[in-house]
């Protein structure tokens, strides 16, 4: 048969060549995830299937658009695959590894085919023969091994290497000129798997989500409608209904676009097996990696900024985390390591963690080489605490390696890491047990389009701080003020929950004149963020609202101003800049320690890391009872009217992000009543969202009254369904709820029928 070239005088129509280039991309990750799959399990006919169908279509795609390269390397790995499928050929590590070789040359020729049409010029038939040859035998020992590797880079500017959770750190080249806060910088291509323009710049959308938002658009245009007669009839009801109508078609609008950009991290972690194996074969060690919560969905765009410090991180851990399979063996563990990622959501952010079962890193190890670089002083080591001691491994330059490779040694990558990630508005933080493994744990925003901000002002300028770094927010008036905020060896700090708070005066970092506080009091505003795993308090003039707002990039001259991150327009058309929490951080002079963290001068650490273990939320219930709820059950705090519920079959109901969200009077649930608060128009609650399995339940509160760090001093043992125990907080005897038992209790009164007990 003709092919496309023939037909039509030697031209390929653009579109065909885009179709056949993404659906060879699409070919390829299956392709490579179903080869590692053969290579555990090499009697699995269904998966030799399934391979020989991919390389099958793309042989046949490539003869008919006139790419002869193509259709004759794959050619040949459908015959060893043949050979394969009917048994008279063995799947040894010698095929798996020609296989692998396999989908490298079609990526190649793939990346020639979409920068310049053509196949390149690169002779394959080296390539070809040894195919050929696994198609009856495995080569011999002396025979270079099939497969084609990425090769090994000697360092060059501004191109990272891979990077890793081990203290031994990976070769990392001089990285380039860090991106603003909040805006991804380019990720460097991965050797396994090109990066491609074409697939980049394409994206599949389920079909009935496409319906849903042209519905919408819809409904926009009529509401927009609405809204132009109401301003010609001056009719107010009108407007205000068309108003809430706009609100919420809005809402819907924006939640249904963002799941376009969303993608599962699947997408992410595909690759990541193929760089495990071929790793592991490099430096003589067994490992796998075991994946959880590839499901769990992240913005496209962020989902890029994250790939490569994610592997990088994989990386280091087989090549240093890991001991070899004798080391092993004589420690006690099986001759394979095992690498753990593991992604959820939980708090509004999502989180990803890489861990290993490996050697651990040795605080020691690190003391030492921080005291012979003379970065710690010995009286500073003898007090830094092993936790502290971790933080050295993201100091630039800082390296534990005795000799240097091309994966490890030169002392630069996990700083690297760490700035991209809190380049996107995340952090990154390690823990490590000796001999145990280590594991990397990054927190990433759902998105940077859209977030959810607090509003404050300064010097008569409003700015907006993102709500993923906000703790809470604290008002000293008279003589609070005095006691609550000292000078310590010329660093302001702030006396906070028994621990001492650096301060960070905004007008002071920005260069401008306080506005006018008011004149019924002499307040203090302070507004307590986290940066990475640390606190501190920024000082404004007014704390306005918090709303949604739309990111929008930096003017160049103001991209050098580190304590911003971006832009949005305000519902009066006003400017407003959005601060950079971990820029502002920086501005913390003398009040941290060598690796970076915040302290206090007095050597008291400012602040502690959550520990989500014991930290809890305080509330006060519709009946003015205290209660109190485990942070880590939380996912997000809202405010809603009480005019806004809704009854369904005497259920109250609300409308929630398009949805119906249903709703729990906590303090009358548990007396067996259903509703104890008031439901009059000028009433408003506090609900607590609390997320299980897609599935959100609203929980109804009277006010939220503060968070507690603290290990509770429990007094006494759960007294009725759906409480924990009894324990001391704040001098009063409270009831700590067990979530997760009165949202199983609702769910089975739903499917009952009955009351929700």
């Amino acid at each position: 048969m003709a092919n496309l070239r023939q037909l039509w005088g030697g031209r390929v129509l653009e579109e065909f060549v885009k179709d056949y280039l993404i659906e060879c991309q699409e070919g390829l990750e299956q392709f490579e995830t179903q080869l590692l799959a053969l290579e555990r399990d090499p009697t699995s006919k269904q998966v030799v299937s399934a391979i020989f169908r991919v390389v099958h279509s793309i042989k046949g795609a490539s003869g008919f658009l006139g790419f002869p390269k193509m259709a004759k390397v794959t050619h040949q790995g459908e015959e060893l695959l043949g050979k394969l499928r009917d048994g008279s050929r063995e799947t040894t590590p010698a095929v798996v590894s020609g296989l692998l070789g396999l989908i490298d040359v079609i990526r190649r020729i793939m990346q020639s085919i979409e920068a310049t049409g053509t196949e390149g010029d690169e002779d394959d038939s080296a390539f070809i023969a040894q195919l050929k040859a696994l198609q009856t035998a495995d080569p011999a020992p002396s025979t270079p091994p099939v497969a084609t590797p990425p090769p090994e880079v000697p360092p060059e500017p501004a191109q990272p290497e891979p990077i890793a959770p081990e203290p031994t750190l990976v070769a990392e080249k001089p990285p380039a000129e860090p991106a603003p806060s909040h805006a991804p910088e380019p990720s460097a291509e991965s050797p396994t798997a090109p990066a491609s323009a074409l697939t980049d710049s394409t994206i599949r959308v389920d079909v009935a989500l496409l319906d849903k938002l042209m519905n919408l658009v819809g409904e926009l245009v009529l509401t927009r409608n609405q809204m132009l007669r109401c301003s010609l009839v001056r009719d107010e009801a009108m407007f205000q209904a068309s108003s809430q109508r706009l609100n919420l078609i809005t809402t819907e609008l924006q939640e249904g676009m963002m799941k376009t950009r969303m993608q599962p991290i699947r997408n992410l972690s595909s690759k990541l097996p193929r760089v495990v194996r071929d790793l592991a074969i490099q430096c003589g060690k067994q490992a796998t990696i075991i994946m959880e919560g590839e499901e769990t969905e992240l913005d496209r765009t962020l989902s890029e900024a994250i790939k490569d410090p994610i592997a990088h991180i994989v990386r280091n851990a087989v090549d240093h985390g890991l001991e070899t399979p004798e080391q092993r063996v004589a420690r006690g563990k099986p001759p394979e390591g095992v690498i753990r990622l593991r992604a959820y959501h939980e708090g509004g952010m999502v989180n990803i963690e890489v861990s290993d079962d490996g050697n651990g890193i040795d605080p020691a190890k690190l003391k030492r080489k921080a005291l012979e670089r003379g970065w710690l002083t010995e009286e500073q080591a003898a007090s830094w605490t092993d936790r502290e001691l971790l933080g050295l491994i993201f100091r630039p330059g800082f390296s534990t390696a005795e000799t240097l490779s091309m994966v490890s040694g030169r002392g630069v990558g996990m700083d690297v890491v760490k700035s991209r990630i809190e380049s996107i508005g995340g952090s990154v933080d390690v823990s490590s047990r000796i001999g145990e493994g280590t594991t990397m744990k990054m927190k990433i925003p759902l998105t940077l389009t859209i977030i959810n901000a607090l509003i404050v002002s300064a010097g008569g300028d409003r700015f907006a701080i993102p709500q993923v770094n906000l703790v809470e927010l604290i008002r000293l008036k008279g003589d609070a003020i005095g006691a609550g905020m000292i000078n310590l060896q010329g660093t302001a700090v702030s006396r906070y929950r028994g621990k001492l708070l650096p301060l960070v005066d905004l007008n002071r970092v920005l260069n401008i004149e306080a506005e006018a506080r008011p004149t019924e009091s002499d307040a203090v505003n302070i507004v307590v963020l986290q940066a990475d795993q640390q606190r501190f308090g920024l000082v404004v003039d007014r704390i306005d609202d918090a709303q949604e707002i739309v990111v929008r990039p930096l003017a160049r001259q103001l991209k050098s101003i580190s304590c911003l991150a971006g832009a949005t327009i305000m519902g009066d058309g006003k400017i407003a800049l959005i601060l950079d929490v971990f820029g502002l951080a920086k501005d913390l002079d003398g009040t941290r320690d060598r690796t970076g963290n915040l302290t206090a001068r007095d050597d008291q650490p400012a602040s502690q890391p959550i520990d989500e273990s014991h930290a809890m939320i305080l509330l006060r219930g519709t009946d003015a009872s205290p209660f109190a709820i485990g942070l880590r059950e939380v996912d997000r705090l809202e405010t809603f009217a009480a005019s806004t519920i809704e009854w369904i079959a005497g259920r109250p109901l609300m409308q929630y992000r398009g949805n119906l969200l249903p709703l729990l009077d906590v303090a009358a649930w548990l007396t067996n009543k259903q509703w104890l608060g008031d439901t009059s128009d000028s009433t408003w609650y506090q609900i607590v969202i609390h997320e299980h399995e897609g599935k959100r339940l609203g929980l109804v509160f009277d006010k939220v009254l503060d968070i507690v760090e603290d290990r509770l001093d429990v007094r006494g043992e759960a007294s009725r369904t759906g409480v924990q125990f009894t324990a001391a907080i704040m001098g009063r005897a409270t009831e700590v709820l067990d979530v997760p038992q009165i949202r199983d209790r609702y769910e089975e009164s739903l499917r009952a029928g009955g009351v929700a007990r």
